[in-house]
């Protein structure tokens, strides 16, 4: 893999095994979906804007979306690829960030198992949002 999409699978590769803690942003004591998300995104060279003031159930969540274009991720569509940050909408009000490995596997910092862990791409989540990391320009 080379690029900066296929960087920011890597960088979520390197996280897997790491405890999770809720608004977590360091790797060493834990991570939530939002802080692995801004680990990886740190890890290709990104300035990250991570949200703070969210619970783990939020009835809405839009007055953090903007906040993924000065993390330097651009609106994406069409089949999932490596590198892809995917907000899903799960039951209960709970919205969860993932990071594709390929169409078929995520990286994610799941609260039940205390970790960031590689799973499968459960097919029945709710795709809300799909982030791409944005071209860089090398300078």
């Amino acid at each position: 893999m080379t690029g900066p999409v296929p960087a920011l699978a890597e960088a979520a590769l390197a996280l897997v095994g790491c405890p999770f803690r809720l608004h977590g942003r360091d790797p060493a004591t834990g991570l939530d979906c939002v802080g692995l998300v801004a680990a990886a995104l740190a890890a290709t060279g990104a300035e990250p804007v991570a949200p703070s003031g969210y619970g783990l159930r939020n009835l809405s969540i839009g007055q953090w979306l903007p906040l993924a274009l000065p993390s330097g991720l651009v609106p994406a569509d069409g089949p999932i690829r490596a590198g892809d940050v995917l907000l899903i909408a799960l039951p209960h009000s709970q919205h969860h960030l993932v990071i594709a490995v390929d169409p078929a596997r995520v990286v994610h910092a799941h609260a039940g198992l205390r970790r960031v862990v590689i799973q499968p791409r459960d097919v029945a989540w709710q795709v809300v949002s799909q982030w791409r990391l944005a071209n860089r320009r090398e300078g």
